[in-house]
């Protein structure tokens, strides 16, 4: 880990998530499930190039958000968040809530985040559970509980179908 330019906490984390293109891997590794650089790379809706996303997982994971699990013979390297990482999901959630209220997209890209928002703080923590076990093996406190990641998906799977029928639609603020 680097010393943050300054003391103040928002410059040491604006320092780590302050890159548009660091704040989308992490997305696309939380809610994506997107742990290897190929998976990341052709999944990246905004187009991320290939030498952007190799700077922005080493410094996410010099910064210990993400370990690298290095690649053994015939096998692809796979990066996992760290408890830091998965702690940076509520940063997450709130900048979809503000995205939400303040900017406009077509509905399936929104889905995640309004369900997020309308979760409240216990879709955040059964995310971030859910995270835990996938990505250091802590197993989930309630194994019977519902997967916050499933509603997630069934809510995106959805979502495109109606856009398949019925084509984009803008939510506006």
């Amino acid at each position: 880990m680097t010393t943050p330019r300054s003391h103040c906490p928002i410059n040491a984390a604006v320092e780590v998530f302050g890159d548009p293109w660091s704040l989308l891997v992490l997305r696309d590794i939380m809610f994506g499930n997107r742990r290897h650089f190929r998976e990341l790379q052709t999944g990246s809706d905004e187009g991320i190039a290939s030498n952007i996303l190799s700077s922005r997982l080493k410094t996410l994971t010099q910064a210990g958000l993400l370990t690298r699990e290095e690649a053994g013979r015939g096998r692809r390297a796979a990066y996992s968040l760290t408890e830091a990482g998965i702690q940076a999901l509520p940063v997450m959630v709130a900048l979809g809530t503000w995205g939400l209220a303040h900017r406009e997209g077509e509905r399936q890209w929104r889905i995640r985040a309004e369900i997020m928002r309308d979760g409240g703080p216990a879709m955040t923590t059964a995310l971030m559970d859910e995270l835990r076990e996938a990505h250091l093996g802590i197993p989930r406190p309630d194994p019977n509980a519902p997967r916050a990641s499933e509603q997630l998906q069934a809510a995106f799977d959805d979502a495109m179908k109606d856009l398949a029928a019925t084509g984009p639609r803008v939510t506006r603020r």
